[in-house]
This record gives structure tokens, C-alpha cells and sequence, in this order.
């Protein structure tokens, strides 16, 4: 009976750690210090999105998902543009620079497109190796939701909004 009650404390003891991993894991975390080369050849960094809220996205041309989001990440780009939110596409490292500017330019992406041609951006931003796999950033530079796959976008649109009414 004592054993039964040990594995049972035991198991309460690693759930209750595990929903306190979860809960703690969806709070805001600083966004990685990063440098973005876009495809018109200029740069911005990871500082230079502070002061609005930014979906920065990890896709591939490739990416089934990805292709299928992309309208929707335009439509939430234009719909929030005027009113401080951005959008940062970044390519795999394994997406063939000229699929991307093809992509970006029939597809008429009227946000920040660049390369991860070296991985290290992924690599930064939490070891990115799933597509799409989407960062919201809030205007102090820090991460406060991830979705991995395509995400809700009405629950992600009460979220932008939510951040955007912030100071």
C-alpha cells in the first residue's frame, strides 16, 4: 500500500512539474538577439522590431502548410499594418534563394522577406527545424505565443490585437 501511494505521489509530483513547465513556457521570453538579411539585399535586426508587434515566420517554399498560410499572413499583415504590426518571413536555409524571391515576388508578399542561408537564425530562434513555425513578438522584443503548424488565425487576430492595445 505504501508503494502505491509513493508512485502515486511520485506521478502527481512530475505532473504538477510538467503543467508548470507548460504554464512557464508560454510566458514572454526576450526574442533572440538576430540579424535578417532581406531579399532586396538590406538588413534589420531583432532590435529594430522592438516598438511593434511582429509575426516573425519560419516557412520554405516547399512547405505544403506554409504555401496554404501564406494568404492568411497577408490578409493579418494588411489588416494590422497601419496600426504598429509587422511581418518577418525567413526561409529555411535549405530553400533555394531563387524559389524564395519567385515565391515573394508571384506572390506579391508585401512584408519583410530573408534568408536564413546559413541556419544560425533557426538555429537562434529555438533550434527551428519544423515549418511553418511562427513567433509573435510584442513591442518590447519579447516572444509570447509559438505556434508550430499553421495557427488559428481568429485566435491569433485576438491576439494581435490584444498586444497592439498594449503601451
Amino acid at each position: 500500500m505504501a508503494i502505491k501511494h509513493l508512485v502515486a505521489g511520485v506521478a502527481l509530483a512530475a505532473f504538477a512539474g510538467l503543467g508548470g513547465y507548460v504554464l512557464w513556457g508560454e510566458s514572454a521570453q526576450p526574442a533572440p538577439s538576430s540579424q535578417f538579411v532581406l531579399l532586396d539585399g538590406s538588413s534589420t535586426t531583432t532590435q529594430q522590431l522592438r516598438g511593434k508587434v511582429t509575426l516573425v515566420n519560419f516557412w520554405a517554399t516547399s512547405c505544403v502548410t506554409c504555401v496554404a498560410e501564406m494568404p492568411e499572413v497577408i490578409a493579418t499583415y494588411n489588416k494590422y499594418k497601419d496600426q504598429g504590426y509587422d511581418t518577418l518571413a525567413v526561409a529555411m536555409q535549405y530553400d533555394p534563394p531563387s524559389y524564395v524571391v519567385n515565391f515573394a515576388q508571384s506572390r506579391q508578399l508585401p512584408f519583410k522577406v530573408a534568408l536564413d542561408n546559413t541556419g544560425q537564425i533557426a538555429k537562434a530562434w529555438g533550434d527551428v527545424k519544423l515549418t511553418p513555425t511562427t513567433y509573435i513578438v510584442n513591442k518590447r522584443g519579447d516572444i509570447v505565443k509559438t505556434y508550430i503548424g499553421q495557427p488559428n488565425f481568429e485566435e491569433l487576430h485576438q491576439l494581435i490585437e490584444k498586444l497592439l492595445a498594449e503601451a
